[in-house]
């Protein structure tokens, strides 16, 4: 009863109330409870989801460890009658660094891994009770390898979140991590002993302490501590920021996710059939050397060429996460390279690269419209000469902010000279409409300056997708010219149908 409590908390619902936990209707019971309320599931899932890129890399990385630990000798040191387990490992630093659900979801994934490995036949007798093929009481086995990892993982991610605001958070966080290699023991000694009573262990099992639990103690503390100082990095911090803003990059090819889905798709593959095709092979040998195989050792060998798969596949992920996350750190770092240091705006070259782009993406709409501008601060030497460079720094960052203010929902902004603005406009919109637009944004840049007015001349050209950027630059240049002829501080637009 307390499992199945417990569960239902995990997924973010009430407490179980009213249910008769008497009798073989308990699984049915809970299966439609978690069918009403699969709305939490799923509430779990998008709150998983909705982290920055970096988080979701950096979670798919712990998840890799997670099954690279579980399935290789790293996870696991056999102390018989039992294996002990550092496999946990993740699920704290999941919980630290993130909070109760990531936690939960890695102890999923570990007692889940847990099971498998516990249905070979040569595994220790007190180990195949986390079987449900070979403890005979599948339920039993399911809320030991799984329920009580979901279990440890919730109590760690909730400890961790508790104390992150706290005074002294670092010396918590390493308390937390020092104790919770007894807290897993404790839960899992505790469901065997009710739900395995016949193997002998029970809750005080977990009580006991030697050599080993200091090592574990001492692993646990250091590896967590280290996790969090290196996310919490300036360096880490600055390769996330990257991460995340990489999605705006206008230098990065979408193709490059689907190449990197295709190569993904491609190590699955051949990884696969070299498992099935060494699986195959492995016994074929045996039976040349004069061992006969039985259907038992047959299935021993299998399961071990699929974890030796599920561990390679966990390091390849690895390598693949690492690499699409090195190419969006590097190539925003190259579209940075590119901004107006003082505006903040694209670059004239940057610019130019997403006009060209934007031809191409809005080429397949018919007859779909859009706007070239040329935007020119007015008499801006002047205003260097009179009250300094950084009053002329302070009007182009004025020019350059309410260009986006404006227009950022419909196009992009660029700097392509000392005190010229580029503006393309994607989206279709009326003359009388930019008109409109126009004169706010001449307005709110008129007092950029306490003792002068600013004014812009302004050039618009409006034109069909797909157009030549250079035919763009030529037309708009010509509007521009007419703007500052007429006296500036003024726009000229030219419209398809004039």
């Amino acid at each position: 009863m307390l499992v199945l409590r417990f569960s239902a908390a995990i997924m973010g619902c009430d407490a179980l109330e009213g249910i008769n936990y008497d009798g073989s209707m308990i699984v049915l019971q809970h299966w439609n409870m978690l069918m009403l309320r699969k709305g939490c599931l799923m509430k779990t899932i998008k709150n998983l989801w909705d982290g920055s890129f970096f988080d979701r890399y950096f979670f798919g990385i712990l998840l890799a460890i997670e099954l690279l630990m579980s399935f290789t000798f790293l996870g696991y040191i056999h102390i018989p009658p039992i294996s002990v387990t550092i496999a946990y490992v993740p699920i704290l630093v999941a919980g630290c660094l993130y909070g109760p659900e990531q936690s939960v979801v890695l102890g999923i994934v570990f007692g889940t891994a847990s099971m498998y490995k516990a249905s070979a036949s040569y595994v220790l007798p007190a180990d195949a009770a986390f079987s449900p093929v070979l403890s005979g009481s599948p339920i039993s086995s399911l809320l030991l390898g799984v329920g009580t990892r979901a279990l440890f993982g919730f109590i760690v991610g909730m400890a961790f979140h508790f104390v992150r605001e706290r005074k002294h958070y670092r010396l918590w966080i390493g308390m937390i991590s020092g104790i919770a290699p007894k807290i897993h023991s404790l839960l899992v000694y505790t469901a065997m002993g009710i739900l395995f009573p016949e193997l002998g262990y029970r809750y005080d099992s977990a009580f006991h302490w030697d050599f080993n639990n200091t090592v574990y103690m001492i692993i646990c503390i250091v590896v967590v501590e280290l996790f969090w100082t290196i996310y919490h990095s300036d360096t880490l911090q600055d390769v996330k920021l990257c991460i995340d803003q990489s999605v705006n990059n206008p230098y990065a090819p979408k193709k490059m996710n689907l190449f990197f889905a295709a190569f993904e798709f491609f190590v699955l593959c051949m990884s696969v059939f070299a498992a099935i095709y060494f699986s195959q092979r492995e016994s074929y040998t045996l039976e040349q050397h004069g061992v006969m195989v039985s259907d038992q050792i047959s299935s021993d060998l299998l399961l071990l060429q699929i974890q030796f798969l599920i561990a390679s596949l966990s390091l390849n992920a690895i390598s693949v996460i690492l690499l699409v996350s090195t190419y969006k750190y590097m190539s925003y770092k190259e579209y940075q390279g590119e901004i107006d240091e003082v505006t903040g705006v694209m670059g004239r070259k940057i610019f130019l690269y997403h006009c060209e782009k934007a031809q191409k993406a809005n080429g397949s709409k018919s007859e779909r419209t859009g706007w070239f501008l040329f935007v020119d601060a007015d008499y801006f030497k002047e205003i260097n000469d009179t009250f300094g460079h950084s009053a002329g720094d302070k009007v182009l960052r004025e020019i350059a902010s309410n260009l986006q203010d404006i227009f950022d929902n419909d196009g992009k902004v660029g700097r392509i000279g000392g005190d010229e603005f580029a503006v393309m406009i994607e989206k279709p919109m009326t003359g009388q409409e930019l008109k409109r637009r126009l004169e706010r944004f001449l307005e709110s840049i008129s007092g950029a300056l306490p003792d002068k007015k600013v004014t812009c001349s302004i050039g618009a050209y409006q034109f069909v997708f797909p157009q030549s950027v250079k035919h763009l630059l030529l037309e708009t240049d010509t509007m521009l010219y007419e703007a500052k002829e007429n006296g500036r501080a003024c726009y000229r637009v030219k419209e398809l149908n004039n």
